[in-house]
């Protein structure tokens, strides 16, 4: 009997942890997509570039220099110059904190926001499902990009009320992921078990629910940086968002469109830019959402 019971715990103790497990089925699914790999060294990179790379440009993103107007790319000012002599390689290494920040910030409030009202309306349903997803269907009527202008014609030009823009359009992707998600986990036995047990329904949304239903959430946020950088970018080159002389990259290709033929490098080197940023939140969120569908095989 004790032989056994010995047995028993030697077998407890050699199995593996399943949540161990599954990190590393994870992580070998994600590892396994090069496209993730590719977008996510690119925004390890980003990142980086975005905390330290201000402390290192060669000259000040502000600084003008009308005797350098218009330069072309070169030893001494690596990406050229603009319009007003400033140096394009140090605005571009400055607008990419400036990016991050809009496209991070702005999908906090909307995936917080949508994820709030996606789990209140799919866990009671009824009257409370109904008006929240109305609101929803009526936001989704707005096309992204003209919801975001109109909200941003009212609160004003800014760097600010474009990430409350962006964000608020931000809001009904998440809700309705969340809503479908929770009316799947809500009817599952252990849910039922929870209730029977008496907790309170923060409890039982908070802890049980929405931990199940996080991997979607996950992968639209990454998906929606993206598209809010680019929204964000589009915003500023029409004048609704960050104003001169901040380093933005939607601004500055603004200010590169009326010198196309003359200075390329102005307009193209910021659109290449923001090109590349949302290319690598794509690439990330897309593996990432292989990686946590269990639907798809190691």
């Amino acid at each position: 009997m004790r032989e056994e019971i010995n047995e028993s715990a030697a077998q407890a103790k050699a199995a593996p942890n399943p949540r161990i497990v599954k990190i590393k089925n994870f992580w070998k699914k994600l590892t396994s997509s090069k496209s993730a790999v590719i977008g996510g060294i690119l925004i390890i990179l980003f990142v980086l570039i975005a905390f330290i790379g201000p402390y290192f440009t060669p000259y000040s993103p502000f600084d003008t220099d009308t005797s350098n107007r218009l330069v072309g790319p070169s030893m001494e000012h690596w990406f050229g110059t603009d319009n007003y002599g400033r140096d394009i390689f140090s605005r571009i290494i400055h607008g990419m904190s400036i990016t991050l920040y809009v496209g991070f910030f702005s999908v906090f409030i909307g995936m917080t926001v949508g994820v709030l009202f996606g789990i209140v309306s799919g866990y009671y349903g009824g009257k409370v499902d109904t008006v929240i997803m109305r609101f929803m269907d009526i936001l989704l009527a707005f096309p992204g990009i003209l919801l975001a202008l109109a909200i941003v014609a009212v609160l004003g030009s800014s760097l600010e009320n474009v990430i409350i823009a962006v964000g608020i359009f931000s809001v009904p992707v998440f809700a309705r992921i969340v809503r479908g998600s929770t009316l799947a986990v809500k009817k599952l036995e252990y849910i039922d078990a929870v209730k029977a047990l008496g907790a309170t329904d923060g409890r039982i949304i908070f802890k049980h629910i929405l931990p199940n239903v996080a991997s979607p959430i996950i992968v639209q946020a990454t998906l929606s940086i993206a598209t809010s950088i680019l929204s964000a970018s589009g915003l500023s080159f029409i004048g609704m968002g960050a104003q001169p002389p901040i380093p933005e990259w939607g601004a500055m290709l603004s200010d590169g469109r009326n010198y196309m033929y003359d200075a390329t490098h102005i307009a193209t080197i910021p659109g290449l830019a923001i090109v590349v940023v949302v290319l690598a939140f794509n690439l990330f969120g897309d593996g990432l959402r292989d990686a946590l569908d269990p639907k798809m095989k190691n």
